[in-house]
């Protein structure tokens, strides 16, 4: 299928390492950077995906001249890239993980920029197409007058597929699908003085452009279609565990419009794309296309592959973890491993002042299985179980601290004396707890039994322990 792509070039940095101490400067995580990757972003993107699916792809977007442009071109191999003249600079986005934790996110260049031209070559490439996306990231080429007459007579003919951006231009009218997440869409209508409802923002938004259908994209919610003519659809998606939604849209778009191009009804092509979106994050999502700096493809790598890190719990930048989000997030990890065949490991405690003897046994528990979950005890827990005194350290930071160790996958609070609880709902194959006791003398051994999980025992490392370390820093306070 000859599908074209229309919009504004990013260029993604991803810079990957690990973290296992804080820095003496500032209360913040250590990154020692394994690799730094670079891939096309926004339009790109959407070309790339849609070129390994195997479809003969034009781009029509605008490259500036400068060095980040040369990555993108290296990137965007086997894609026509049919462009006006040069924009500079290339806007540039470096995300900065540990593992899959998204750390913090810099932007360079993604200011807005001048309507670039447009080529005949590149209206050729909209005029001939079987079908279109348009890929808006608010630089500009959706405003060029002649692109967008193009796309205007292209809607008449063939599938057009709009992912609209916030500070983009407005769709073309008659256009198949326009796709906003649930946060642009509400936006707009709350803007235009209509209801934020995901229905009410779909109806005023499919009003307001001309569009035959609106597609409310809603994450791990799925999606909602809303048609000209009166009709509503909810569109679940799949459950799958997710570290970084980076490029879940841009799959989304791209797999729409060939669904389309393919004679699929609007409802199919929109489930179909749906469930696109979320295998592909599943499989790495827009990171598992990145290619390192300096690969070589003689050395028998491929450079698009990621690097090998284990499904993991999104740290929200460097703020302290939200607790509320940590409970079904650890959730869905266990089930997502357990779907896939693999070996859930959990363990649990107070971890009130991380030490050594803690670290130790994080790593052994975490080498037995394919995830470590840790069941943390919330600050009334601590209290009831350890005195008013304690804890030391809130459930904030401790949560964080644990995040911060490779070895840890995920975190889990609760609030009761025991896990019991929590522990029916993540449903370890093993549980592992330190001591010098048997595994079935544990408290836990019974309710693993349930479902054919089993205790584990490590055993304790002396003169290691919260009590003992606050004891000394007492003395040097």
């Amino acid at each position: 299928m000859r599908i074209t792509v229309v919009g504004d070039l990013l260029l993604d940095v991803d810079i990957n390492g690990t973290a296992t101490r804080l820095s003496p400067d500032a209360p913040v995580p250590v990154v020692d950077v394994g690799d730094v990757r670079r891939r096309a972003g926004g339009a790109g993107l959407v070309a790339t995906v849609l070129a390994r699916d195997g479809h003969d792809v034009s781009l029509v977007t605008a490259v500036s001249d400068d060095d980040g442009a040369s990555h993108l071109r290296r990137a965007l191999a086997g894609v026509s890239v049919l462009a006006g003249a040069p924009l500079a600079p290339t806007p540039t986005k470096t995300r900065v993980r540990i593992g899959t934790h998204p750390m913090v996110r810099f932007d360079q260049g993604c200011a807005a920029a001048p309507v670039p031209s447009s080529t005949g070559e590149m209206l050729a490439a909209i005029t001939s197409a079987d079908a279109i996306v348009v890929a808006d990231y608010g630089r500009g080429i959706t405003a060029n007058t002649d692109i967008r007459d193009a796309l205007t007579d292209a809607a008449r003919r063939i599938p057009v597929v709009w992912d609209p951006h916030p500070s983009g231009s407005d769709p073309v009218a008659g256009v198949s699908v326009v796709t906003p997440n649930l946060a642009e869409a509400t936006a707009s209508a709350k803007a235009g003085g209509s209801g934020t409802g995901a229905e009410e923002a779909g109806r005023y938004l499919l009003d307001k452009w001309g569009s035959s259908s609106v597609l409310v994209t809603r994450g791990e919610d799925g999606a909602l279609l809303l048609c000209s003519d009166g009709s509503a659809e909810s569109i679940p998606a799949p459950i799958t565990n997710v570290s970084d939604p980076c490029g879940a849209g841009d799959r989304l778009a791209g797999s729409l419009a060939v669904h389309l191009g393919s004679g699929l009804d609007l409802a199919q092509a929109a489930a179909r794309a749906v469930e696109d979106a979320s295998a592909f994050l599943a499989a790495g999502g827009a990171a598992a296309l990145a290619a390192a700096d300096g690969a070589d493809a003689a050395d028998g790598a491929d450079a698009a592959d990621p690097p090998e890190v284990g499904p993991a719990v999104e740290l929200k930048g460097l703020e302290l973890v939200d607790t509320a989000d940590l409970y079904p997030d650890g959730v869905r990890l266990a089930r997502s491993i357990r779907d896939s065949g693999g070996t859930v490991v959990a363990t649990g405690g107070c971890f009130d002042l991380l030490h050594a003897g803690h670290a130790r046994t994080l790593a052994a528990a975490r080498s037995m299985g394919d995830c470590l979950i840790v069941c943390l005890n919330s600050d009334e827990s601590v209290r009831r179980l350890k005195g008013a005194h304690r804890p030391i350290v809130n459930v904030e930071d401790r949560a964080e601290l644990l995040l911060a160790l490779e070895c840890v996958d995920a975190v889990v609070v609760f609030g009761e004396d025991t896990p019991e609880a929590c522990l029916a709902q993540i449903r370890p194959g093993i549980w592992v707890k330190g001591g010098d006791y048997t595994p079935e003398e544990l408290p836990e051994a019974r309710l693993l039994a349930d479902w054919g999980g089993h205790c584990v025992t490590v055993p304790f490392h002396p003169a290691r322990s919260t009590s003992g370390l606050a004891a000394a820093l007492a003395k040097v306070s």
